[in-house]
C-alpha cells in the first residue's frame, strides 16, 4: 500500500515577535540635549505557505509539526529601524487548503506554483520615540514595544487537482483503467476498497498533450454520511473538471448503479452535478454487439442525455475513443 500519500496534516506555527522601538535621545558632542532619534522595531517573521508544483502530497510536513519564524530586531539610535524577522516558508502541493483548527474556517487555498499566502503574520515592530515627539512634548523617553509572538494550529488539507475523476463502486475496474491508460501502477485486486488513497495517473494524449486522471477510492452507498471511507475521498472529487462514471457491464442494473453513484455525489455536494459527466461501461469485452445495442437503448430510456461508451481495459477496447471523449469534454 502506498502510505506516502498524505493529504491531511495539523501544523502548529509561531510567527516572530516584533522588535521594540528605541527610546534613544540624540547625544552628540555639540548637541548635548538632542531630541528623540529612536528608530522603529522590525516586524516579526511571517509564516508563509507557498505553492510548489513539484509536490504531490503533504508527506514532508508529517514529521515537521512545528514551524517558527524569526523575531524582528529592535530599533536603535539615528532613527535606525530594526531588521525584519526571517519569514518561514512552507511549501505545499497545489490544491492545498488551509483551515483554522479551532473554528474550521477556510483561510485560503493554494492553486498556483509560487503563489504565497500568509498563514500567520509576524508581530508588528514597535514605534520609536521619534513618533511621539510634538511641539509640546519634545523629549519623549519612551517607545512602543513590539507585538508579541502569535501562534495557531492550522490544518492543511490537500484536494487533488485532477482533470478527470473516476467515480464508481469498488471493483468497477477504475484502477485497471488507470494502469492501462497511464504510467500509474495502482494496486489491483478484486475486492472492494483496494484503493485506499487516490491514485493519480498522467494520461498522454495525441501529440504531446496529457491530462491527469485520479482514481478516487470506491464510493459506497452511504458514503456521504461518512460511512465507509466516504468523506475523506469525496473532497478530492470537488476539484476535478470532468467526472468519468464507471459501471461494469456485468452489473445487475447499469442505469440504477449510475443513479446511486450520482445520488451519493448529490447528497455530499450538489455542485458536483454541474461537472461534465461521461459513463463508461467497463468490462465490455464480454458483450456482443447485439447486447451492446440493447443496453444502449435501455440506458437511453433510463438516463437520457448522458453520453456513454463501452470499454474494456483488459482487451484495450475503445480506449482511444474514451480519451477522445474525455478530451472533448475537458476542452
Amino acid at each position: 500500500m502506498n502510505n506516502n500519500f498524505v493529504d491531511y496534516v495539523k501544523i502548529y506555527v509561531k510567527s516572530g515577535k516584533g522588535g521594540a522601538g528605541s527610546s534613544h535621545l540624540r547625544r552628540e558632542k555639540y548637541i548635548p540635549k538632542g531630541g528623540p532619534d529612536g528608530g522603529d522595531g522590525g516586524r516579526g517573521g511571517h509564516i508563509i505557505i507557498q505553492g510548489n508544483q513539484q509536490l504531490w502530497t503533504l508527506l514532508h510536513l508529517k514529521y515537521q509539526k512545528h514551524a517558527k519564524a524569526g523575531h524582528g530586531g529592535d530599533g536603535s539610535k539615528s532613527e535606525s529601524t530594526g531588521a525584519d524577522g526571517e519569514d518561514k516558508i512552507i511549501d505545499v502541493p497545489l490544491g492545498t487548503v488551509a483551515r483554522d483548527e479551532e473554528t474550521g474556517e477556510v483561510l485560503f487555498e493554494i492553486t498556483e506554483d509560487g503563489e504565497q499566502k500568509v498563514l500567520l503574520a509576524g508581530g508588528r515592530g514597535g514605534k520609536g520615540n521619534v513618533h511621539y515627539k510634538s511641539a509640546t512634548f519634545q523629549t519623549p523617553r519612551f517607545a512602543q514595544p513590539g507585538e508579541p509572538v502569535k501562534e495557531r494550529t492550522a490544518i492543511l488539507e490537500l484536494k487533488i487537482l485532477a482533470d478527470v475523476g473516476l467515480v464508481g463502486f469498488p471493483n468497477a475496474g477504475k484502477s485497471t483503467l488507470l494502469s492501462v491508460l497511464s504510467a500509474a501502477k495502482p494496486e489491483i485486486a478484486d475486492y472492494p476498497f483496494t484503493t485506499l488513497t487516490p491514485n493519480l495517473g498522467m494520461v498522454s494524449y495525441r501529440g504531446f498533450k496529457s491530462f491527469v486522471m485520479a482514481d478516487i477510492p470506491g464510493i459506497i452507498e452511504g458514503a456521504n454520511e461518512g460511512k465507509g471511507l466516504g468523506h475523506r475521498f469525496l473532497r478530492h472529487i470537488e476539484r476535478n473538471s470532468t467526472l468519468l462514471f464507471m459501471v461494469p457491464a456485468d452489473s445487475d442494473d447499469i442505469g440504477k448503479e449510475y443513479e446511486i453513484l450520482l445520488n451519493e455525489l448529490r447528497k455530499y455536494n450538489p455542485e458536483l452535478l454541474d461537472k461534465d459527466r461521461l459513463l463508461a461501461i467497463s468490462k465490455s469485452d464480454m458483450l456482443d454487439e447485439e447486447l451492446k445495442t440493447e443496453i444502449s437503448a435501455q440506458l437511453e430510456k433510463e438516463i437520457p442525455g448522458i453520453d456513454r461508451i463501452f470499454i474494456s481495459s483488459v482487451a484495450q477496447y475503445n480506449l482511444a475513443q474514451l480519451k477522445d471523449k474525455l478530451w472533448a469534454l475537458m476542452n
